[in-house]
């Protein structure tokens, strides 16, 4: 399944800086200096725990198959640059984390969870692109 996304994660990264996104890599110099938001894709929980104990941290439910999903993923990389900044988006391949969508309580795919510091889930909801992204995770 890693392979159907791996054109997703590519798109991001090779968009990202565009939208003046630092990656967890090198980010360019002049997005290092500010609070710009990430997208990283889902390892193990110890990730998800560190991630969310250094700043706000999404979980977001992604299916190849799913149309809902790759409209998401659409909005997301043309409108990045206007994520909320020091947000950190965490993909989860839906079909493969199953332990991940017990742990979180998650249903359908094309689902955020937005996690406390210490991992735990505090809010989710399904779709929206980048207006649900920053209407959901407003301080």
């Amino acid at each position: 399944m890693f392979a159907l996304l791996r054109p997703f994660f590519i798109s991001l990264l090779l968009l990202a800086p565009l939208g003046g996104v630092a990656m967890a890599a090198e980010p360019p110099a002049a997005v290092a200096a500010t609070t710009a938001s990430q997208v990283v894709s889902f390892e193990n929980e110890a990730q998800l725990d560190s991630l969310a104990a250094k700043g706000k941290t999404i979980v977001y439910f992604y299916a190849a198959w799913c149309p809902e999903c790759r409209a998401t993923v659409t909005d997301l990389n043309a409108r990045w640059n206007r994520v909320r900044p020091n947000l950190t988006l965490v993909i989860a391949d839906y079909d493969q984390e199953k332990a991940l969508k017990a742990k979180y309580g998650v249903t359908y795919q094309d689902t955020f969870v937005l996690l406390d510091a210490k991992g735990a889930a505090v809010k989710s909801w399904n779709g929206g692109g980048l207006d649900g992204l920053n209407d959901n995770t407003r301080s």
